[in-house]
């Protein structure tokens, strides 16, 4: 059994290569190359969520609720669950959590820094003169104490944009999605890393494509990625200890049906609201629990 978090490392190191190549290479990685491997691993993800919904067939699951019911466990939880997520609309809140994020840290850092063109003239002091200022209003800032300088200014607070938008965009993209819950809650129950290996491939070449438009912002995301992603394997080790053969594969049959509509999602075949099926998580094992009880 591989150790919890070896699944995160290996997502780290991808980010880590593929923002490396992507300030290397720039914008020259064709779109067709990028599709084609999206496309492949999309393929990948189906293969792995029908192997992991194979555990509805598990020695332990079928000993708990009976050889004819684990798959009615599985659909119940799929129903319940994705009726409990739609009716809170967990999809759209993770994505409305996503631009709040970006929202507020972009005004977080905001607020430590005006922009060149903010900062007033002020006796003894200087500021940066921001393109297309005129000569007059150049000399009427110098002759009230102010002293202009030029470009230095302003391209050190595009820089720092950049760099902030690069970070906030890469870790909305690799921490908020259902992979990232699925394989890390997978990784921390000794189900295996093959979820966050195929999200660390994934994130490797979203990363190139981000490093070349974005910059060395999306390097610092590995900062996010080991905070999200560490507490849900965390959070899995400890249910891990809890929860009995039969509930985990519950967990992971039903995970393994989410994992095919991350696959639908990554083809283009159909925009399955995964985001709202994640209640089926934790429904799974209350329904082992009380279909056993009532045996």
């Amino acid at each position: 059994m591989a150790f919890p978090g070896i699944g995160t490392a290996v997502n780290v190191l991808a980010v880590l290569v593929g923002s490396s190549l992507g300030l290397l290479l720039g914008a020259r990685l064709p779109t067709r190359t990028r599709e084609t491997v999206t496309d492949a691993l999309g393929l990948v993800t189906l293969l792995i969520g029908a192997l992991s919904a194979a555990e509805v067939r598990s020695a332990g699951l079928v000993a708990a609720v009976g050889s004819a019911a684990p798959v009615l466990v599985v659909l119940g939880a799929m129903l319940i669950g994705g009726i409990a997520g739609s009716l809170l609309n967990i999809e759209a809140r993770l994505e409305g959590f996503g631009g709040w994020l970006r929202t507020r840290l972009g005004r977080g850092f905001g607020r430590r820094r005006q922009r060149p063109e903010e900062v007033p003239a002020r006796e003894g002091g200087s500021r940066h003169v921001p393109a297309g200022t005129s000569a007059a209003d150049t000399a009427i800032a110098t002759t009230r104490g102010g002293r202009y300088t030029s470009e230095p200014g302003r391209a050190d607070y595009a820089a720092r944009e950049r760099f902030i938008e690069g970070f906030v965009t890469a870790s909305l993209v690799f921490c908020v999605g259902p992979l990232t819950i699925l394989g890390s809650l997978s990784d921390g129950l000794g189900r295996g890393a093959d979820q966050l290996i195929l999200k660390a491939v994934l994130d490797g070449f979203a990363s190139i494509a981000f490093a070349a438009s974005l910059g060395a912002g999306v390097m610092a995301s590995v900062v996010a990625i080991v905070v999200v992603q560490g507490s849900l394997t965390l959070l899995g080790v400890f249910v891990g200890g809890v929860l009995s053969e039969a509930h985990l594969a519950a967990i992971t049959a039903t995970g393994g049906l989410l994992l095919l509509g991350v696959g639908l999602r990554l083809l283009q075949i159909k925009a399955v609201p995964v985001g709202n099926l994640l209640p089926a998580l934790l429904v799974a094992p209350m329904l082992v629990s009380l279909v056993a009880a009532l045996r």
